[in-house]
């Protein structure tokens, strides 16, 4: 995974908006995909109202630290935070089928196996689960991902697609990102 992604708090989305945007209610057990500085971690556990679980999955040690301190420090008890590499098959650590929701903002443009990321949120998420993807919708010369890397909105569509999902609807994730929430598909068996 590339580390060059300008913090989530300086990107123009709004963590505690868009939070509130995705319908995470107190009680459910959510995962924050590459949880960088742990704004949407933060701000899921403050919805979750201390009822519930969110897990701050992120491939730095050093901000899975800051993101615990900073949990603690708030009195957040239902903040655990996971290293993995999510382009690894199972890295996460977490059972298939029983998270409610996955949130993956602003990483889809910094890993080169789009479909592994896909799949480990597929594998995990409860049949009634949700994904969310927040990520650039194009580079703005420069301030977001460098231009090749931005993942527009019909690719993270047809990788979600690929992976299982289905777009349930779309939501307005800040000035220079789109939102996409989606639900997996039944299997057919």
């Amino acid at each position: 995974m590339r580390t060059h992604a300008p913090s989530k708090t300086a990107t123009f989305a709004h963590p505690r908006r868009n939070v509130a945007a995705l319908g995470i209610e107190p009680g459910m057990l959510v995962a924050d995909f590459g949880s960088g500085s742990g704004a949407y971690t933060l701000a899921i556990a403050d919805r979750l109202e201390g009822l519930g679980h969110v897990y701050a999955i992120d491939i730095q040690r050093d901000l899975l630290r800051r993101i615990a301190n900073e949990a603690a420090k708030l009195g957040h008890k239902n903040v655990e935070v996971i290293w993995a590499d999510l382009e690894i098959p199972r890295a996460s650590k977490l059972a298939g089928g029983t998270l409610d929701f996955v949130l993956i903002s602003n990483l889809l443009f910094q890993v080169p196996d789009k479909g592994a990321l896909l799949s480990e949120a597929r594998r995990i998420l409860k049949a009634s689960g949700r994904l969310a993807i927040v990520d650039w919708s194009e580079s703005f010369k420069g301030m977001g991902p460098i231009e090749e890397d931005v993942v527009p909105k019909q690719t993270a569509l047809e990788l979600a697609r690929k992976a299982g999902f289905e777009l349930v609807k779309e939501f307005p994730a800040g000035a220079h990102h789109y939102g996409l929430i989606m639900r997996p598909v039944a299997v057919a068996k």
